[in-house]
């Protein structure tokens, strides 16, 4: 699949609806951590082999340390907030984004992967 506006597009509509890839419709998730092993519409096998959604997990860390790192320098920067509040805050922050983000990071890569292999 060639890389265009448009599939670009239905990757992250799919991704963020937690949608296949292949044919939109099915559900990735059957509840918070646990994924189907293949789609309930197309029967798209999700997981292609063992460590297959480890590059997910470097988009959830990628992910929040593109938010958590600079908005720490910029509330420090540009607010009176105290240094060990400011600190608090993103440690927290860093803590609950990743587990928030975990479905999300998984779409994503199983999606732009079906998007570039396909």
């Amino acid at each position: 699949m060639k890389l265009t506006f448009e599939n670009l597009t239905r990757t992250l509509r799919c991704s963020f609806r937690l949608k296949c890839p292949q044919c939109g419709a099915g559900a990735l998730f059957q509840r918070y951590f646990k994924m189907f092993t293949h789609c309930a519409q197309c029967n798209l096998k999700f997981e292609r082999e063992s460590g297959y959604f480890i590059g997910a997990m470097y988009l959830n860390y990628g992910a929040t340390v593109l938010i958590a790192f600079p908005s720490y320098f910029l509330i420090e920067t540009f607010t009176a907030i105290p240094f060990f509040l400011n600190l608090s805050i993103w440690t927290l922050f860093s803590a609950i984004f990743p587990i928030l983000f975990y479905r999300y990071s998984k779409s994503l890569w199983l999606n732009f992967d079906y998007m570039f292999s396909a």
